[in-house]
């Protein structure tokens, strides 16, 4: 049989509200997932492939709104001379008969959804064995079905599925768990797998692609997809990394300490420089101790690069102000703000205060410091 090439993609999550973060970056954030149908056709024209298989979740929920699911068949019937394979996943189940109905009676030809777990001629020599996922805990292997599936004996078998391959102590104890071996005990030339975000190899045969749009920090950097080329019935397949994320995110640790410029080092943390930045979601995770001057320029760095950055935030609940006398004197050295200063500093350091107290002490103390600082300058 000729080489079969196809493009791997799970978890769109189209709809998605992204409802946590600041209103100028929410609707970009929503409308670049929207653009991942299109950076997924343009992947299958670059990699010469004509089908592209959507391991679930092209949805956020089993609901999503009218606009959100018509905007997106538009986007892949635009595509006409590719043909998309989709399965639901736990997110947009088949519980959701009015939305796959109403999704398959209008999509084109070119848009199939896959809505039971039978063998199907995708490509000629090519059968797709999908399982559509049938609830959001259907609690049991979907994939199980598979090394019992005959199909004819030339045919490149490619699974496509949506679940975990590990279990982290689901209620299911396990029963949905995917097993690692399910490409070699289902015959399968390449396992597709949907529902991790980021991209994992779990065998020469097993892949999840991860999303093509990150959407948390979890997963570092833009979203791929995969580009895969089997030459061959039994031949391990290429897989090709395609980047089709528009924005980056990023999170990276700052450990200070009293002896460092912890503006310096915050500068050195951050990404390039750049037009880049505008494109960019970036956690800084800070940690240690530095003193209150160190605080007030920390605060003035971060005050000047975040509005570079698509989002930007610092987390600090792990960096503690250092206090020295002569800090304390730069606040006052005695009257009413002295007293405040230091019953602040004790406070943040008093041995059985819960941890939310000590930190709106800490705070509280390098707000004080920055205001007299302000306005003695």
């Amino acid at each position: 049989m000729p080489t079969f090439r196809f493009i791997h993609s799970s978890d769109l999550h189209l709809g998605r509200r992204f409802s946590t973060y600041p209103e100028d970056i929410r609707g970009r954030l929503v409308e670049a997932r929207h653009s991942a149908i299109d950076a997924l056709a343009a992947a299958a024209r670059d990699h010469e492939a004509g089908d592209i298989f959507i391991a679930g979740d092209l949805f956020d929920t089993e609901t999503p709104s009218e606009r959100v699911w018509r905007q997106a068949l538009a986007a892949m019937g635009a595509a006409h001379e590719l043909r998309w394979w989709i399965i639901p996943g736990n997110h947009d189940s088949l519980v959701a008969e009015a939305l796959w109905k109403r999704f398959a009676d209008e999509a084109p030809e070119s848009v199939r959804i896959v809505d039971e777990p039978a063998p199907l001629e995708v490509a000629p020599g090519v059968s797709l064995l999908p399982s559509p996922v049938p609830s959001r805990f259907p609690g049991r292997d979907l994939t199980e079905w598979m090394s019992d599936c005959a199909t004819p004996e030339r045919h490149l078998r490619i699974g496509l599925a949506h679940g975990g391959v590990v279990t982290f102590g689901s209620e299911d104890d396990g029963r949905e768990t995917i097993p690692i071996d399910r490409a070699r005990t289902a015959r399968l030339d390449y396992l597709a797998l949907g529902d991790w975000h980021g991209f994992t190899k779990i065998a020469d045969r097993t892949f999840y692609s991860g999303s093509p749009e990150r959407d948390r920090f979890k997963h570092q950097g833009r979203g791929i997809c995969l580009a895969v080329t089997i030459s061959g019935r039994g031949t391990i397949p290429q897989i090709d990394k395609v980047e089709t994320g528009r924005f980056s995110w990023l999170e990276t640790e700052l450990h200070l300490t009293p002896e460092q410029d912890a503006a310096q080092a915050f500068m050195t943390a951050l990404p390039a420089s750049g037009a880049r930045r505008r494109n960019t979601l970036l956690r800084v995770l800070g940690s240690g101790w530095i003193r209150l001057p160190q605080r007030e320029a920390l605060e003035i760095a971060k005050e000047h690069a975040s509005p570079e950055f698509a989002h930007f935030e610092f987390v600090d609940k792990e960096l503690m102000t250092e206090c020295v006398a002569e800090d304390l004197d730069e606040i006052a050295e005695g009257g009413a703000l002295r007293v405040a200063a230091e019953a602040l500093y004790e406070d943040a350091r008093r041995d059985g205060a819960n941890e939310f107290d000590r930190r709106v002490a800490d705070a509280a103390l390098s707000r004080l410091y920055g205001f007299v600082r302000g306005q003695a300058q």
